[in-house]
């Protein structure tokens, strides 16, 4: 007998990109989206759809938000996607096999096709496999930015992609990690306290150094020609934001 599939959103102001994901995801059986109270037309678009919309206001941790969704949820498996997602005609034929017949598995990974200011990135450690099909009760999700979906059971994969576009201009993607940066530092400061010196030079100059290495070179972004590039750069610039806001925060209680 074939299980029912729940697709689950988290979204905040998602109006310009949620439609796309909605319409590849039609064919499930129940959409749920946890709103962080949008400003815009996203939950009018959601509700347009038949979607279930659970509103919560971030709190800072993403993995609150998902299992969140997850307790909402009603079906036997759970699709967990983001707004800037589309699922191919290729996932769902996969997830409709499962759907009928598990093989006593937990979870699946699936394909995440990146795309970088509209390429598709094949290399560059872009194109993976993704941990968020999973079945109800089997899996919940842990970490305050990026969510972890720990898994009771068997993990199994499948080919199936979801495409993936997570900006649309360059601008979008400062402003965007501008924003993750604060959290990643404040996390940094949490878990391991203040840090001596040595160790923040280090994540200041050698390590975003390494990552420009490791999508560049190792994971063979050069192939990605000017997108390659741009791409490793930018990600290496994450790293060292991140490092610098941590510093920032612990420069005045140094001071204490």
């Amino acid at each position: 007998m074939r299980k029912r599939l729940t697709a689950l959103l988290i979204v905040k102001n998602e109006e310009s990109r949620i439609t796309n994901c909605l319409d590849s995801v039609t064919w499930a059986d129940e959409i749920v989206a946890v709103d962080g109270y949008s400003r815009d037309r996203t939950v009018d678009i959601c509700k347009r759809y038949g979607v279930k919309v659970v509103q919560h206001r971030f709190e800072g941790s993403f993995d609150t938000e998902c299992n969140i969704g997850i307790d909402n949820s009603s079906g036997d498996w759970i699709l967990k996607l983001d707004a800037d997602e589309i699922v191919t005609e290729g996932l769902r034929k996969d997830i409709e096999q499962i759907l009928e017949d598990d093989r006593g598995f937990s979870a699946f990974k699936f394909r995440r096709k990146n795309f970088f200011l509209g390429h598709f990135m094949r290399h560059g450690g872009w194109y993976h496999y993704s941990l968020h099909f999973l079945k109800k009760g089997k899996a919940r999700y842990k970490g305050q930015i990026h969510e972890t979906l720990i898994v009771d059971g068997k993990v199994g994969k499948i080919e199936g992609a979801v495409e993936h576009y997570p900006f649309d201009s360059l601008q979008q993607f400062i402003e965007r990690h501008n924003g993750y940066s604060a959290l990643e530092a404040r996390k940094i400061l949490d878990t391991d306290g203040i840090l001596d010196e040595k160790t923040i030079r280090y994540n200041l100059t050698v390590m975003p150094l390494k990552r420009f290495w490791k999508f560049y070179v190792k994971k063979k972004g050069f192939l990605e020609g000017i997108y390659g590039l741009i791409f490793s750069v930018l990600f290496a610039w994450v790293h060292f934001l991140n490092w610098a806001k941590y510093w920032e925060l612990t420069k005045d209680k140094k001071k204490g």
